[in-house]
């Protein structure tokens, strides 16, 4: 989409999300078993093995055989959950000496599995990427995948070579596993609202944790493990949350924004824990032929909370809460059942491994988190920001030399005006 074809992405896109929302039953060939390995065993990684065996159920032949993370505890606790959840334990065959602890236990995870699922702070996502294509393992990326323009050439790259070999990637942009939304986006696509105007997209809602740090951490281990608040690691909340709605602006206009300005800031009184984070972001994004989105995204208590997206045309609108649609002054909504998309995407995965089709959502994902690195940088800096400046920046957030006991220095506050643009 850096030089899309505006009909032809539509209506590819339109016939690959059509293909993935109603997935016929298929069966593992002979007793071939899929080794699935885990890197980042918190929370979200725990949730994602769960839902690849839920997927799999008695369709997929499926074995969660490694588990990977920089904490020891984060380990046990996923490996606890996994061999007594309900969905994985009859898939759970994880040995003592498949639970690798450290920075180098995604390497060791890559090595035992056939299929690997990323769920560690964003940060790390594109040499762990970068890892598991060249080893040529199949790949399940939560999103987004990278925090900064450097990690986003990254991704890129390994998105062509993943293609090159014939590896399965899907994202973990869930809404294009979602029926509702699939379905919306078709009609959109079909033209029932017409010439796309314009929209709005939010990711609104209280405030997010933080950590106090304890005496025995380390400088790296308390951003580690407060890994939200840090630039390096979370690419801040615009990033690491609203990515999802501005995936579904681009999704519809089937471009990429060409320039974004935007502002935003931290109106919360915390400690040190909060980091660099923001607060609040309003961005408004220039799509091309001179469409412009709203994004707006929040993380402070005690306001009104908005997670939607709409979509403006010539001839009406979408409403993402109902799937509804307002045409012509007539209201309609999308009916269906949805179902688990966090389960739905990793059935679109294994069907593709099984099936010797390969998918690859990588390109998609990284142009959606570059979209938000945009509006991200422009609040940073209170400068407009294009497309072609936040790809090509030569920023590298990502610490060299990282050692789990070693200093690392609370990088500043960024501030507009002020804080440069790179």
């Amino acid at each position: 989409m850096t030089d899309p074809n505006r009909r032809s992405f539509l209506k590819a896109g339109s016939a690959a999300a059509a293909g993935l929302a109603f997935l016929p039953h298929a069966h593992a060939r002979g007793d071939d078993v899929i080794k699935v390995g885990l890197v980042g065993c918190g929370g979200r990684g725990t949730g994602a093995a769960d839902n690849i065996c839920e997927a799999a159920g008695s369709t997929f032949n499926i074995k969660v055989v490694a588990l990977g993370d920089v904490f020891k505890d984060r380990v046990d606790n996923c490996r606890e959950a996994i061999k007594n959840g309900e969905k994985s334990k009859d898939k759970y065959d994880v040995s003592d000496d498949r639970c690798f602890v450290g920075l180098d236990a995604y390497k060791k995870v890559i090595e035992a599995s056939d299929l690997v699922i990323l769920a560690t702070p964003p940060g790390f996502r594109p040499g762990h990427i970068e890892a598991v294509v060249e080893a040529g393992k199949n790949l399940f990326a939560e999103k987004p995948v990278a925090v900064d323009g450097t990690g986003i050439r990254k991704v890129l790259a390994a998105a062509e070579k993943a293609k090159e070999k014939g590896l399965s990637i899907v994202t973990g942009t869930q809404r294009h596993h979602q029926p509702g939304y699939i379905e919306s986006l078709k009609r959109i696509h079909d033209g029932a609202i017409g010439e796309i105007n314009g929209g709005q997209v939010y990711w609104n809602q209280g405030a997010i944790w933080a950590h106090k740090r304890q005496p025995e951490w380390s400088d790296v281990e308390y951003q580690l493990r407060n890994w939200y608040h840090f630039l390096w690691l979370c690419g801040d909340h615009i990033t690491e949350q609203h990515v999802h709605n501005l995936d579904v602006a681009n999704w519809a206009l089937g471009a990429h924004p060409v320039r974004a300005v935007g502002m935003g800031g931290r109106q919360q009184v915390g400690g040190p824990e909060l980091g660099q984070s923001y607060d609040h972001f309003a961005v408004d994004l220039e799509y091309p032929g001179g469409v412009h989105v709203m994004s707006m995204c929040r993380q402070i208590p005690g306001c009104e909370n908005n997670v939607s997206e709409t979509i403006v045309g010539a001839k009406g609108k979408f409403q993402s809460g109902g799937y509804r649609f307002t045409i012509d002054g007539k209201n309609e909504r999308i009916r269906v059942q949805d179902g688990n998309p966090y389960v739905h995407e990793h059935t679109a995965l294994l069907k593709s491994i099984v099936e010797g089709r390969p998918v690859n959502e990588l390109r998609r994902v990284a142009e959606s988190t570059l979209t938000a690195i945009m509006g991200r940088t422009s609040a940073y800096t209170g400068k407009a920001v294009t497309w072609e400046e936040a790809l090509e920046s030569k920023l590298d957030t990502f610490p060299k030399d990282l050692d789990m006991k070693g200093s690392l220095a609370e990088p500043e506050f960024p501030r507009p005006g002020v804080t440069e643009l790179i």
